[in-house]
């Protein structure tokens, strides 16, 4: 006969629901999959919620300054001034390299939590020396999709982000416009206008750029094919806790473009040859030139590297089991099972 125990109650704080599909909800409907059916678990965007309960025994809660009062809530009803038992809170980009050192919401949340969890390995780099010891690095998981054949005759990027300041789409715009001559590259741009000042940007850069395409938003599924078809991903942001869509392309077999940020580099790892500066499009534009070049002349030019597509799509394969849903699984459950021991 199956098992009649009663699961354990855990609670996902997400600030964003179903109605947003952004990578906040992704994240906390992922963990709600991997977690059944030894756990009950939930997805809510505050908590005390209508099903709330004392049965409720662990919150995981996205997003310190935004799901602030859910913990503190967690903590309350726990009579914990810090420390609560149950409690792990999630570090997005924001969290670690804004909120934290601005917001005292966001910052109590990190002492109030029993573990904290960040989603990149160079995270707990920005904590307090204190906190770091509660904190573990847990990296997020997607499907892996089947390397497509790319074009030897051009160079297809595409940038997948929608439009505003975090993504740092001018630097797409400044790279495309050094690159208007080169009828060998094109570069498609994913995502909706949340700044309407940079959806006027984009549309100038297309005016100007015939082999620059925005696309506007697109649906996840189409966005993912356009990802296994390109030859290279660029990823030009200013700020990330860990992005969903460097993960997509590396578990797609597509390499990547990315900043020199933290959040980048907590992904790709310190030794990866395809990064640039961030706000760099000079630099950003040289590295789609030696991909062009090594794409259509895999054996370099005298006096130039290598392949460096060819080099960066073997680096990028050596990461991708840190994204499968496996290595998530196990880490997550981890989590879940030390938070329900007894104190």
């Amino acid at each position: 006969m199956p098992s009649t125990a009663p699961r354990n109650r855990v609670v996902i704080v997400s600030p964003a629901l179903a109605d947003a599909n952004n990578g906040n909800w992704q994240t906390a409907r992922r963990w709600q999959q991997m977690l059944a059916p030894q756990h009950a678990a939930r997805i809510v965007r505050q908590w005390p919620d209508a099903l709330a309960s004392d049965a409720d025994r662990v919150m995981l809660a996205l997003h310190a300054r935004r799901s602030a009062a859910s913990a503190a809530a967690w903590a309350r009803a726990r009579g914990a001034a810090d420390s609560a038992r149950g409690l792990a809170v999630v570090l997005t980009g924001t969290d670690l390299y804004r909120d934290i050192h601005a917001s005292t919401e966001a910052l109590q949340s990190l002492h109030l939590a029993q573990q904290l969890v960040v989603l990149q390995e160079c995270g707990p780099a920005s904590l307090p020396d204190a906190l770091r010891r509660k904190t573990r690095v847990m990296f997020q998981s997607t499907s892996a999709r089947q390397a497509l054949p790319k074009s030897q005759a051009q160079l297809r990027a595409v940038m997948v982000g929608h439009l505003r300041e975090e993504k740092s789409p001018e630097t797409l715009f400044a790279a495309a416009r050094l690159l208007k001559d080169d009828s060998a590259l094109f570069i498609d741009h994913i995502g909706d206008a949340l700044d309407p000042a940079l959806g006027d940007e984009a549309r100038a850069t297309a005016a100007a750029c015939p082999r620059y395409r925005w696309l506007g938003g697109l649906a996840r599924e189409a966005t993912r094919r356009r990802i296994q078809r390109a030859h290279v991903l660029v990823h030009a942001s200013r700020m990330e806790g860990g992005a969903h869509v460097v993960m997509e392309a590396i578990r797609s077999g597509t390499p990547v473009l990315a900043s020199r940020i933290d959040g980048n580099v907590g992904m790709l790892g310190h030794d990866y040859a395809g990064y640039f500066d961030w706000g760099d499009a000079a630099g950003l534009a040289a590295l789609l030139r030696r991909c062009g070049e090594s794409q259509s002349n895999p054996t370099g030019q005298a006096g130039r590297p290598g392949n460096l597509l060819a080099h960066l799509g073997a680096q990028c394969a050596l990461r991708a089991g840190l994204f499968s849903a496996d290595t998530e699984r196990a880490a997550l459950r981890q989590l879940v099972a030390e938070l329900l021991q007894p104190a």
